[in-house]
């Protein structure tokens, strides 16, 4: 099959991308190539893609109207993968212009390539940013998530009505996943895991928020993919006589997982991880929650595993392992 996968030079983007080319599909991998972090690391991540014969790179914004319209009318997608967004839960307090552009207008512009193509099935990245000031635990796609505590959270918020919508009047199935704080080897600088590993080896103290006192669903890079590969595959269909007992469910081909490892690690925890792995001992700098963040973030599984059998298996010690020894391949000399 023929794929587009937004957001290619990504973290998430390269993984989906390789995987597909893995398992014999055509992929268009799309991606503005954005300076919010080390541009050196989009581009190695695209050198780890463009051996494959099957795979071609195109450089543009998905907020280019015009250009995405004539990209969709050209190549013809079967399916789209659309992971590229302006990612950042901080940053969207200091620059929220840029998650307007990206994150909506992107977002539109996908919806609309797949409506006037054919698109046979959109699979979009949400965030468990979305679940806000919740507080009930596991967070669930059952649940209301009308208190976004960050711009991010709510643009993420917005793309699956947006979603429902498209599915609802055009008939286009879409699937959103809900990704809990992804890591492992070419993740991204700007993420807690690169931002700890990096400090430690560099002998700089590590900002350790909330005295600690956090909790994340850390979820290793092979699953989410794994997840991906797996849900892509499963059309949502219009069902008429469907309940509507659920946000996360519909009458029109629409639906909303969560992908998560299900075991929520303590953030002690995890630095602890590191510092096993690295055989340094990090400097804490113990500071107070910042805007945006939430202490625990905690993913229910149970629509994933129901639809698909998956649940993430990437125990944190191994996962950690997996990435720091990337990170030193990468940047120890």
């Amino acid at each position: 099959m023929k794929f587009l996968v937004t957001g290619a030079a990504g973290f998430i983007g390269m993984h989906t991308a390789q995987r597909l080319l893995d398992d014999g599909h055509e992929v268009v991998g799309l991606d503005n190539l954005n300076d919010y972090y080390d541009v050196g690391l989009k581009h190695a991540r695209l050198e780890q893609l463009t051996p494959y014969s099957a795979f071609r790179f195109v450089k543009m914004d998905i907020a280019d109207r015009d250009g995405i319209a004539q990209l969709f009318k050209e190549e013809q997608f079967q399916r789209v993968i659309h992971l590229a967004a302006q990612a950042g839960v901080r940053y969207s307090i200091e620059n929220p212009m840029a998650y307007i552009d990206s994150n909506l207008v992107g977002m539109m512009t996908i919806l609309e390539g797949c409506r006037h193509n054919n698109v046979k099935h959109l699979v979009y990245a949400s965030s468990s940013s979305v679940y806000g000031m919740n507080t009930k635990m596991p967070f669930s796609v059952e649940d209301n998530v009308d208190h976004p505590v960050s711009l991010y959270a709510a643009t993420k918020k917005s793309n699956e009505m947006m979603a429902h919508s498209y599915s609802h009047l055009y008939d286009l199935p879409t699937t959103g996943l809900r990704f809990f704080t992804v890591y492992g080897p070419w993740g991204r600088p700007d993420m807690a895991p690169f931002l700890f590993t990096d400090a430690i080896f560099n002998n700089r103290a590590i900002k350790v928020f909330n005295g600690g006192k956090m909790k994340r669903d850390f979820t290793y890079i092979d699953d989410i993919v794994e997840g991906i590969i797996r849900i892509q595959d499963v059309v949502p269909t219009r069902d008429n006589s469907r309940v509507m007992d659920s946000p996360a469910l519909s009458k029109a081909p629409y639906r909303i997982y969560n992908i998560g490892n299900n075991q929520p690690v303590e953030l002690m925890d995890f630095i602890s991880a590191i510092e096993s792995s690295a055989g340094i001992e990090a400097i804490k700098d113990y500071q107070s929650m910042q805007p945006g963040d939430v202490p625990v973030t905690y993913a229910d599984m149970e629509g994933l595993e129901n639809d698909i059998g998956f649940m993430p298996k990437t125990d944190i010690v191994k996962g950690v392992c997996s990435f720091v020894r990337w990170y030193k391949e990468r940047y120890i000399p």
